[in-house]
């Protein structure tokens, strides 16, 4: 009877919280940035947060690679799909003339504390064509000593050479998608790549002397079953990831075409797609993985185990890092970049983009200027996040929106989300799987300004 109980309160909260609602990579969200920076004010942010911030912490450099041979098509990735390679050469020229725009403003020699390759498909890209280009962001830079450097890979097309030069240029971290083992599963995504590929790639990866290799997996899918899930993480179990992303499948055809191969009718539905995921994490679970976080899981080796515990677990465009500099820079088409002050991304278009940095001009296209209220809301959101905690001790931050989160979250405690303590909160094991709503009751601008039309993808 009392599991019968559990089984429908649970229904209920998944009904009821089963909402659209932002992701949280950045507050505020794309969708609410309203007040756009100018190039000379960017440029004057970035320059006054890398000469505060580049000497004790360094800077962080996401480059977006966004070129792909084939589209899968659960992805909602900026991509660009060719099969003709000698595409690489001009995006690298221009990479490489906005990463020269980026030092003219820093006037100093950048420390870089993380860099990532993202995509897209970075391993699209050839070995000596990834070595050109890192080559040429490392000149006239310095390299921390502590420092974290990591790109996604796809199995099928990643080499024991591409993972050799990325390892002799400072790599220790590579991210592979795996989504899915189930063959329908993956042919109705597009994305088919055999078991075997996966095994290569971890194994060789290990013995060059990565330090931390992650697989993203993926609920929800389109065809996906109970016992698609159950093979798919035993299976991934075996080889012993150091870190897993399992993230919630976004649905969203209306923003990526690529999904109206399929139709909400080949989803698994609002308890079902609970399920899925649960059934993952408890296998995960059972088999040493921590919960790192919103999605991400660790074993306890992995340093991004080691910065949940010691409270330095930070959140930005990239995701998850064990480590926080205030700067980060967004190279390519799409890339967005961070003052802690200001926000802008770049051009979504390859050929506009080549168009910008062959002018000499950043080619940033949109932002927000953080005011007073954004960095405290930030603050808070970045804190459940990463801590799954946060407090309002400080009677200075008190704004009419602290006030109005008070107020919604007594609901939220009600269902047992939270826990209240003296002027703050933290997350219960239930909240945890909420934490995108919760998060909400801080989202002063979604509050003010409920979008007509979805703009985001579910909670669940």
């Amino acid at each position: 009877m009392n599991a019968v109980k559990e089984h429908n309160a649970n229904e209920e909260l998944i009904k009821k919280y089963n909402v659209a609602a932002p992701r949280y990579t950045s507050y505020p969200t794309v969708p609410y940035w309203t007040n756009s920076p100018t190039i000379q004010h960017w440029s004057n942010e970035v320059k006054k947060t890398f000469d505060t911030t580049n000497k004790s912490e360094g800077i962080s450099l996401y480059i977006h690679l966004p070129f792909c041979q084939c589209l899968c098509t659960y992805c909602g990735c900026n991509t660009r799909i060719t099969v003709n390679h000698n595409v690489e050469d001009v995006y690298i020229e221009a990479l490489l003339k906005e990463w020269k725009l980026y030092k003219e403003i820093f006037a100093g020699i950048p420390r870089i504390k993380e860099l990532h390759l993202g995509g897209g498909t970075p391993t699209f890209f050839s070995p000596a064509n990834l070595v050109k280009l890192l080559k040429g962001i490392f000149e006239g830079a310095e390299i921390c000593e502590n420092h974290e450097f990591s790109f996604e890979g796809h199995p099928n097309n990643t080499t024991r050479e591409h993972l050799n030069v990325l390892y002799e240029m400072g790599f220790t971290r590579v991210s592979f998608g795996i989504q899915d083992m189930d063959p329908k599963v993956q042919e109705i995504i597009n994305r088919v790549q055999p078991l075997e590929n996966v095994e290569r790639v971890t194994k060789e990866a290990r013995e060059l002397g990565y330090t931390s290799i992650n697989y993203d997996l993926i609920y929800g899918l389109p065809l996906q079953k109970k016992s698609s899930i159950i093979n798919t993480t035993n299976t991934v179990i075996q080889l012993k990831p150091d870190r897993i992303a399992l993230y919630s499948y976004a649905h969203v055809p209306w923003v990526k075409p690529g999904q109206r191969k399929f139709t909400e009718a080949d989803l698994p539905a609002d308890e079902e797609k609970r399920e899925l995921y649960e059934t993952a994490r408890n296998i995960l679970e059972s088999a040493g993985y921590v919960e790192i976080g919103m999605d991400h899981f660790a074993l306890r080796t992995d340093s991004l185990y080691k910065a949940m515990k010691s409270k330095t677990l930070h959140r930005n465009f990239m995701g998850y890092t064990s480590s926080h500099t205030t700067l980060l820079i967004g190279l390519g088409v799409s890339s967005i970049s961070d003052t802690w002050t200001c926000f802008a991304q770049n051009i979504k278009t390859v050929e506009e983009y080549y168009d910008s940095v062959n002018k000499g001009v950043l080619p940033i296209f949109r932002g927000h200027i953080l005011d007073e209220e954004d960095m405290i809301l930030r603050k808070h959101i970045l804190n459940i996040m990463c801590r799954f905690e946060t407090n309002w001790l400080n009677t200075e931050e008190y704004t009419p929106a602290i006030f109005g989160a008070i107020a919604s979250l007594r609901e939220m405690e009600m269902d047992g989300l939270i826990e209240r303590v003296p002027f703050g909160l933290k997350l219960t094991g239930e909240g945890r799987k909420f934490i995108r709503n919760i998060c909400m009751a801080f989202d002063a601008r979604l509050s003010r300004h409920i979008p007509e039309k979805q703009i985001f993808s579910k909670v669940i």
